[in-house]
């Protein structure tokens, strides 16, 4: 059953200003997707008539991320992104919602749908962005020693320069001279 992307823009759009006001910036349809960009102080509400209005049924959050634009110099600097589904009526609604660099908190959405726990907490592990109100808030990829958010656009790169050989080239072309080299013989074609 083919979703009519204009009528669902235009229905959403009606009932969320109706309720919520400014707190709605802004709804678009682009290359058949929706995309609802909300103020972050009521987004469990928002979240909430969004899974329970009998239009719209948006029962399975299927993911959520963030997006950090420090690199495009944006302000405020996150974005928390909600991927949502309506199994019953099978359309889709990504929610996006701006959060402050000085202030990277929203609140969580873990009392709407239970599938938020690991995901709100896979993205305070990366980027740092704080879920209040979450019943669990603690790493869950990275150790719990480990210093900052690896997914943040000012999070130090390093490590070990890593060297490649080609058969063509000079094995040996672009190392330093005390680089002892690891390299494996294949013995046979086994």
């Amino acid at each position: 059953m083919a979703v009519d992307l204009d009528k669902l823009q235009q229905l959403l759009l009606n009932k969320l200003r109706e309720r919520f006001g400014d707190a709605i910036i802004d709804l678009t349809a682009d290359r058949g997707e929706l995309t609802l960009v909300v103020d972050r102080k009521p987004i469990v509400a928002v979240m909430t008539m969004l899974r329970d209005d009998p239009d719209f049924q948006f029962n399975f959050l299927s993911y959520l991320t963030a997006v950090d634009y420090l690199a495009l110099g944006r302000t405020p600097r996150y974005d928390v992104v909600y991927q949502l589904y309506s199994i019953p009526k099978t359309h889709r609604l990504r929610v996006r919602a701006a959060v402050p660099e000085d202030d990277p908190t929203i609140d969580s959405v873990f009392p709407v749908w239970r599938t938020a726990n690991f995901i709100e907490r896979e993205a305070y592990d990366m980027f740092g962005i704080l879920f209040q109100g979450h019943p669990d808030l603690r790493r869950i990829l990275m150790p719990d020693d480990w210093e900052g958010h690896p997914l943040r656009k000012d999070f130090p790169l390093g490590g070990v320069k890593s060297f490649y050989f080609k058969r063509s080239s000079d094995p040996h072309a672009g190392e330093p001279k005390d680089l002892v080299p690891r390299i494996r013989v294949q013995e046979s074609d086994i």
